[in-house]
């Protein structure tokens, strides 16, 4: 069994007892230990505390003064699956066009599909191979990931086999998300209940079958599934074993959260547009309410009222959307610092959506989220910082030193 054992670390961050959703004032809560020490067995956190409590023994020792130490990020929403990047449609937003008149003009989720079924699976899994690697060196440790952009029975299985094997091949701990209901086929735009039968009579029954996804998510949006048809979708994943995590609320407010809510969903993402009446549903629901502020950035729309949702009592989680056509990046510190300079969310509360309210809106938060003993030893050991005020802060420079997965640097 190998021993590692780290010393005089300035703060090690996030070292919550409870994995639950942490919510409402409790956010800005981020319990750290200064001057500490943490030690692992192989993959996994066996001790920390106070430097004044450490007592030496055998194993790999090291010092990391001037750093601080925490839980890897887990980005519990990204589409890091698809063929090519979305640049043209770039430019014709910064012309003027709006997301809804680009995905019209047969762009957007429509152009990622015609792309990725001409693309092999071999390239697929290369391509977003890559896109894990770099994100990991980022501070990524656990990933949700979606299909959708398959928009047919090969298509989607293509996807969700490719994210099989980068469950299997990655250090990194995966979940995956069955999205065949991301946007009507274009064949199928006058016919929505024969492409709804395709999805459960025909991709269900595979996808339960090759244990293909962990999770079932419906895009609730005007021009896309209303609720009652996302309620159909979820219902019939449901009977596959298949929870809820789902779109809602990104562009318009057509009754996606309360039938989320109905639902149970894990967690309801995205949330630019909220009626009051909503942000108050969402105070009182159990699962997250995923924030994901680049796709907002990006596509130059108000951001997510974090700010009422937490002071609701909503579990305000944070993620990042990879995806080609609304965020094109994965980075999650860049994900925090938006939070926090642009929502107003507290270093603290930004850090705990992003780590262990993560971790709970994919349903990993036993093993990953904190630095707790008996969960894994994913963690980031940042460059010397002041404070952990300066990591959002400094939002232009990497300040993650190295990254720890499964008790390995990478």
């Amino acid at each position: 069994m190998a021993t590692q054992i780290f010393t005089n670390i300035s703060s090690l961050a996030n070292t919550r007892m409870d994995s639950g959703f942490v919510r409402g004032d409790e956010l800005a809560i981020l319990p750290s230990i200064k001057n500490a020490f943490i030690i692992i067995e192989d993959d996994t956190i066996v001790e920390f505390g106070n430097m004044e409590s450490f007592r030496f023994r055998d194993g790999k020792n090291s010092v990391a003064m001037n750093t601080i130490v925490l839980p890897c990020w887990c980005d519990s929403h990204t589409h890091l699956v698809f063929a090519a990047s979305r640049e043209e449609e770039f430019i014709d937003k910064i012309k003027g066009l709006s997301y809804v008149e680009i995905a019209a003009r047969g762009g957007g989720i429509l152009n990622s599909a015609t792309k990725l079924n001409a693309t092999s699976a071999d390239e697929l899994f290369n391509s977003a191979w890559g896109r894990l690697k770099e994100i990991s060196k980022q501070g990524t440790g656990a990933i949700e990931i979606k299909s959708g952009y398959g928009l047919s029975l090969e298509g989607e299985l293509k996807m969700l086999r490719v994210i099989k094997k980068l469950k299997e091949k990655s250090s990194l701990k995966i979940k995956s998300t069955f999205l065949g209901a991301h946007t009507f086929p274009f064949e199928y735009k006058e016919n929505h209940h024969k492409y709804i039968d395709m999805i459960i009579n025909e991709m269900l029954p595979v996808i339960a079958n090759e244990k293909l996804a962990d999770y079932i998510d419906v895009f609730c949006e005007k021009g896309f599934f209303s609720a009652e048809e996302m309620k159909t979708i979820c219902e019939a994943g449901k009977k596959y074993g298949l929870k809820p995590k789902l779109h809602v609320n990104q562009l318009n407010s057509i009754g996606g959260i309360e039938t989320g809510i109905s639902l149970n969903a894990l967690s309801l993402d995205h949330l630019e547009t909220l009626t009051e009446k909503e942000i108050e549903l969402l105070g009182k629901y159990k699962g997250a309410s995923t924030l994901l502020p680049s796709a907002a950035f990006f596509l130059r729309m108000p951001l997510q009222p974090a700010r009422s949702l937490i002071n609701a009592g909503a579990a305000a989680t944070l993620a990042s959307d990879y995806n080609p056509g609304s965020s094109p990046s994965g980075n999650m510190n860049f994900v925090i610092s938006l939070a926090c300079i642009q929502m107003k969310m507290l270093p603290e509360e930004a850090i705990n959506a992003a780590t262990i309210n993560g971790a709970n809106a994919m349903g990993i938060e036993n093993d990953y989220g904190s630095i707790s003993v008996g969960k894994k030893a994913n963690l980031i050991f940042t460059k010397p910082a002041h404070s952990l005020a300066y990591l959002p802060y400094s939002f232009g420079s990497n300040l993650i030193d190295k990254v720890m997965i499964s008790g390995s640097f990478i």
